[in-house]
């Protein structure tokens, strides 16, 4: 009995001598772990995971019964098994470094960027370019031709657009019917929007890896996905084969919009300043006048 009260006060009097950054230790180690384990199985590092577990348990059983050249093979193919877990796993960690990096901590509170932080009155884009946008898709859809219509956000879409051609031109309903048309030159990938303008036409995107997508869906919507997981861009994207317009991003794709859920859908990632932007045109000479 007296060894267990003894053994108690050793642990209280330890206890009270815990800091409040040990806590703070505890608190993000444990959120780190949590995560990483989330991450883990959410990627191909889950079945990886199980497979080092067996190896694991095989050495351990190895060890218990001093299989002395097993242990040895496993001590020198240690350091080996190492960068190959990371060559293996190189596209997840790739990713997960990307995600990181989309979180926005750091320039929430410094604006690294100085030069997209002041937004027009319209934000990243006018309601007309939302209006041109929905109406094309669903004219397009009415014909059953496919369009893959990319917007920006934050992240720079540049490495994109130098894979098509460059077209600098307002965003236009008849514009984006005339490039997706059938048997014309810029028909074929997809087409980036910045701000109000048309950048670039027939550009490569990655494709997605993702299981969760139905298997009824072909390179365009892939495509789509691909991007909105590489970046914070929204894709709108038109099937050629039934004509349903789909929204996709942050990894995840809306399917079967109307014109209206598209257009809120939009109006989403507009970042549109409602205090300043009511009725207000801002003029080349720093004067504001009011819209009548």
């Amino acid at each position: 009995m007296s060894e267990i009260i003894s053994t108690l006060q050793t642990y209280f009097s330890q206890a009270s001598s815990i800091r409040i950054a040990d806590i703070l230790e505890i608190i993000i180690i444990s959120v780190l772990i949590y995560n990483i384990l989330v991450w883990i199985k959410k990627t191909k590092a889950w079945s990886l995971l199980k497979g080092i577990l067996l190896i694991a348990v095989f050495v351990l059983l190895a060890a218990v019964f001093e299989m002395n050249t097993i242990l040895w093979i496993v001590n020198n193919l240690f350091s080996v098994a190492a960068i190959a877990v990371v060559v293996i796993l190189q596209p997840e960690l790739r990713k997960a470094m990307e995600e990181l990096g989309n979180k926005n901590v750091l320039t929430s509170i410094i604006p690294f960027d100085l030069s997209r932080s002041g937004r027009s009155e319209f934000g990243r884009f006018s309601d007309r370019t939302i209006n041109e946008i929905a109406r094309a898709c669903f004219e397009m859809g009415k014909a059953k031709t496919g369009a893959l219509i990319v917007i920006e956000q934050e992240q720079s879409l540049s490495e994109y657009e130098r894979t098509g051609i460059e077209v600098d031109a307002i965003v236009t309903c008849p514009l984006l019917i005339n490039i997706f048309e059938h048997n014309t030159p810029l028909h074929d990938g997809a087409v980036i929007v910045r701000g109000n303008r048309v950048t670039s036409a027939t550009c490569y995107l990655p494709l997605s890896d993702s299981t969760m997508l139905s298997k009824d869906l072909g390179t365009r919507h892939r495509a789509g996905v691909g991007i909105s997981e590489a970046t914070d861009s929204m894709t709108v994207i038109v099937s050629e084969e039934t004509g349903k317009v789909s929204v996709a991003y942050m990894g995840k794709l809306s399917r079967n919009l109307n014109q209206e859920s598209l257009k809120e859908m939009l109006r989403t990632i507009q970042n549109k300043n409602e205090e300043e932007g009511k009725d207000k045109r801002i003029l080349w000479k720093g004067r504001s006048k009011v819209e009548k």
